[in-house]
């Protein structure tokens, strides 16, 4: 089985892209996508730790992007040293930054108070995400656990969350083809759109480029899950499938086979991916 979508501590993950691709090779997996937010930072180290234990590992990013809602769109195959990827990261880091104060003054506000050190103890890259938020909330006490932190807070709607100026996902999808890579669309669930407006958005965004869907994830369930590969087929678009893995910032998750086991990815979604690239 495969993982094509994981997060080291080059984004909001907790292990080193060396830790991620060493622990994926231990739990079986037959390759990997390394899709860190907005930031190819730990490819090289991951690219030469797979060839050091011999695991297929792919070079990828996730980027943040809103088309009527959040919009995650995950980059697979890329040139990671793309010139143009690199100034789209340059932008959307500082971004984060405005966003990041943002949410401190939130958290003051509503009466979670936290410092910056605090957050970035948890961020050694200085890449700061909604998770290390969450991970400060619990080492303070206020919530039990990063789920619960997203569940009760962070997660888009909720009372803390707070909405970033991002690009369009058709941009993003630009960007991943002009660096050589194929864009799939990850966890449509997550925008919380109606079947009927989250299809026509699907529709936009295969017109503007986009190959593929996040066909399997962990928090799909069956109904979801076929739904969303079904969607795939009658668009003519790839599928994609992986944990969401960030170690122990998501600890409730496993990589490769999600929530208690509830995720297997096959290998085979590499076939057409490699063809579409040759062609």
């Amino acid at each position: 089985m495969i993982d094509l979508h994981t997060h080291s501590n080059c984004s909001d993950g907790s292990m080193t892209p060396r830790e991620l691709i060493i622990h994926a090779k231990q739990s079986g997996l037959a390759a990997i996508a390394l899709t860190d937010h907005d930031t190819t930072e730990g490819i090289d180290e991951a690219l030469k730790t797979g060839k050091e234990v011999g695991l297929c590992v792919i070079p990828g990013v996730e980027f943040s992007t809103e088309e009527v809602r959040q919009v995650h769109i995950l980059g697979f195959f890329i040139d990671h040293r793309c010139e143009a990827l690199q100034k789209a990261f340059a932008i959307q880091q500082a971004e984060r930054e405005e966003n990041f104060a943002q949410y401190l003054v939130n958290f003051e506000k509503n009466g979670f108070p936290m410092t910056r050190e605090e957050v970035l103890a948890h961020a050694p890259s200085g890449h700061v995400g909604r998770a290390h938020y969450a991970k400060v909330m619990m080492d303070k006490g206020y919530v039990c656990s990063v789920k619960d932190a997203f569940d009760r807070y962070l997660s888009i709607g909720m009372p803390l969350y707070i909405k970033r100026k991002v690009m369009l996902p058709q941009d993003a999808i630009g960007l991943i083809h002009e660096a050589g890579g194929l864009a799939f669309f990850a966890h449509p669930h997550q925008t919380k759109l109606c079947d009927e407006e989250l299809y026509r958005l699907m529709c936009r965004l295969k017109d503007a480029g986009l190959d593929g869907i996040e066909g399997y994830y962990p928090e799909y369930n069956n109904e979801m899950g076929e739904k969303f590969r079904s969607w795939a087929k009658k668009l003519d678009l790839m599928l994609s499938g992986g944990s969401d893995f960030h170690a122990d910032m998501k600890p409730h998750i496993q990589i490769g086979t999600g929530i208690e086991g509830n995720l297997y990815v096959p290998d085979e979604l590499l076939l057409p991916m490699r063809a579409s690239l040759q062609k």
